[in-house]
């Protein structure tokens, strides 16, 4: 009776889509082993390359008509690695170290968010609303980890007291962040064939200015911002959920 499995010879990938994830992965393992030889500014540049090229595969896919469900599984094998265990690790290495088990413990609960944020994402794919993650994207996560690390050695700010604190802080909240219930916007909404405004070409160019002038401030800033713009998202709504009616006029 033949099998019904395809020959271990017969079997096939899309090259393209894969290679860009196979680099993300790579730079995830980078940053790794950078943070362990505390080099810690290129682990955290190595994170942000990571971004970057997982930005890239899938769209690379879609433009290639390569999409397969190997490449699904395999970016978020490589996402696991390069925004969730590669950014724990950087920050444990370079300040959460010093609270001793606090420390790995706050690097592991991050850690951990990253795997069921991949998992809670994997099993939403179709069903949830396309304009909206729920809980905050690892990528993002990992990018204000990495943020802090390449800010404080890029201008100075390593050895600053408590710095250790900020870094611990940060840690958990994008741990935390990861598994919450907040929605955040997934910028799907737009579309760059789309008409804009001639002042959105003047504001472009000066975000490209400011990120080509500071790139570590500026990514770490629009990544932060992000990350407490569901939360603010939130509150918003909460507080127009609770302001009473305004009394109807009598007749």
């Amino acid at each position: 009776m033949p099998s019904s499995r395809t020959p271990l010879a017969r079997q096939s990938i899309y090259l393209l889509p894969n290679l860009f994830t196979l680099a993300a992965l790579f730079a995830g393992f980078y940053a790794i082993v950078q943070a362990m030889n505390l080099n810690f500014e290129l682990a955290a540049e190595a994170i942000f390359v990571a971004m970057v090229l997982d930005g890239l595969d899938g769209r690379v896919a879609r433009i290639t008509h390569s999409q397969s469900a190997f490449g699904a599984e395999f970016d978020s094998l490589s996402d696991m690695v390069s925004f969730g265990v590669a950014p724990a690790l950087v920050a444990y290495e370079w300040q959460l170290r010093s609270f001793g088990k606090l420390g790995w413990m706050i690097a592991f609960i991050y850690c951990a968010g990253a795997a069921l944020r991949l998992a809670r994402f994997n099993t939403m794919l179709g069903s949830a609303d396309k304009r909206w993650f729920t809980g905050l994207p690892s990528p993002a996560a990992a990018a204000v980890v990495a943020g802090l690390v390449w800010v404080c050695h890029a201008y100075g700010y390593a050895e600053l007291a408590h710095i250790n604190l900020v870094a611990l802080l940060l840690t958990a909240l994008a741990g935390i962040s990861m598994v919450t219930n907040v929605r955040f916007w997934s910028f799907k909404e737009l579309h760059v064939r789309r008409k804009v405004p001639f002042f959105a070409l003047l504001l472009l160019l000066l975000a490209i200015l400011l990120l080509v002038s500071t790139p570590p401030l500026v990514m770490f800033a629009f990544f932060l911002c992000y990350s407490l713009s569901g939360y603010i998202g939130a509150l918003v709504s909460l507080l127009r959920r609770r302001r009473p009616a305004a009394p109807s006029e009598p007749l």
